[in-house]
């Protein structure tokens, strides 16, 4: 039997409480098809752990981290500690030294789930976003030169290189070629002279080997537009770090909200473990009320499936998450309902067993 080590990473606020359910709807898989198991490792690393001890994580965290086969993180910040120390020190900080330069994002509406769009339906927003996650605006270049000062300056610098640029719109090409789907590359040629017209002219490159992909190129404030006008036009999207995190946060809030948001980081090369993770944040406002959304965290637990090469349970655990926004019999207070994030992951083991 194949057995897939887990490294679990909860972190902070709602993110122990939607993990849980997702790891428990991970079991009831690995049990129903039984050719496979999963073995959870979970490690305490977070904001709290910060507060306790100065860090975010153990100062040998990566190496320990590099002996499991996956990482499912669960959400990282909350009040009293910097966003910038929890998220350079954590999140970023597994990303880089993981090599974890593909970001995967879905943004479908799935039968059930709310949509703030006037006549959008099922199949009308159906959208992969490949987000480049390893370097470009947040790559950490940069100074603070005369601190305090009156002529206090700072320097934000994006980082695009070749090598880094050139495999993610590649890694877009593929997988539009794969799934037969068109390619639209998201910039802002315009006003970014240096970093986006090098990444349109990269993208331009790449697609004379991808004849047979149809292209787009959007400036992001009029892709920004025509994803809340015309979502239909987006299959496959290809964007620069920062363009992909607000982006897909707006692709999230027309397709059902934060609350199904999911996540993976991955190192297609398969040298390094990749990450899972809902994308919603660790709501520290709700946090310990039991009324966390944990549909994010099976919708990556569904794409750390896929990446194990088990893509019809993964494509199995998106029905039932339909199925259940559609039954409407256990839904957080977020999607109308006044189950407890328990209840809805329980729901969720139901009804995967039922359509089993």
């Amino acid at each position: 039997m194949e057995t897939y080590k887990i490294a679990v990473v909860a972190g902070d606020g709602v993110g122990p409480e939607v993990i849980a359910e997702g790891m428990k709807v991970l079991n009831k898989v690995a049990e129903l098809d039984g050719s496979f198991r999963f073995e959870f490792t979970e490690f305490p690393w977070g904001c709290e752990y910060y507060l306790k001890t100065g860090k975010m994580m153990d100062d040998d965290g990566i190496e320990t981290l590099s002996k499991f086969d996956a990482i499912y993180l669960g959400a990282v910040g909350m009040p009293g500690v910097p966003d910038h120390v929890s998220l350079w020190d954590l999140l970023l900080r597994i990303r880089h030294d993981f090599d974890e330069y593909v970001n995967v994002r879905p943004v479908k509406l799935l039968d059930g789930a709310p949509c703030p769009l006037a006549g959008c339906k099922k199949g009308d927003i159906d959208m992969i976003v490949i987000r480049e996650n390893s370097e470009g605006e947040y790559a950490g270049a940069g100074d603070w030169l005369y601190k305090g000062q009156p002529n206090e300056v700072v320097l934000q610098t994006g980082v695009f290189s070749r090598h880094g640029t050139e495999r993610i719109i590649r890694y877009a090409y593929e997988l539009a070629r794969k799934e037969k789907k068109s390619l639209t590359s998201i910039s802002k040629g315009n006003a970014l002279n240096y970093s986006m017209v090098f990444w349109d002219q990269v993208f331009e490159e790449v697609g004379k080997e991808y004849p047979d992909v149809e292209t787009h190129s959007l400036l992001v404030d009029a892709a920004s537009m025509f994803f809340v006008k015309n979502p239909q036009r987006f299959e496959i999207v290809v964007t620069s770090n920062l363009f992909g995190d607000i982006i897909t946060d707006l692709g999230a809030a027309i397709s059902g909200g934060m609350g199904l948001a999911a996540g993976a980081n991955l190192n297609p090369e398969r040298k390094f473990p990749s990450m899972f993770e809902p994308i919603h944040g660790s709501a520290p406002d709700i946090a310990g009320k039991k009324i966390s959304n944990p549909l994010a965290s099976v919708w990556s637990a569904s794409q750390m499936l896929d990446f194990f090469g088990h893509e019809d349970w993964g494509k199995k655990l998106i029905d039932v998450i339909e199925r259940v926004m559609v039954e409407k019999k256990a839904l957080t207070p977020d999607m109308g309902g006044t189950a407890t994030t328990d209840q809805v992951g329980d729901e969720v083991v139901r009804v995967l067993c039922e359509m089993q």
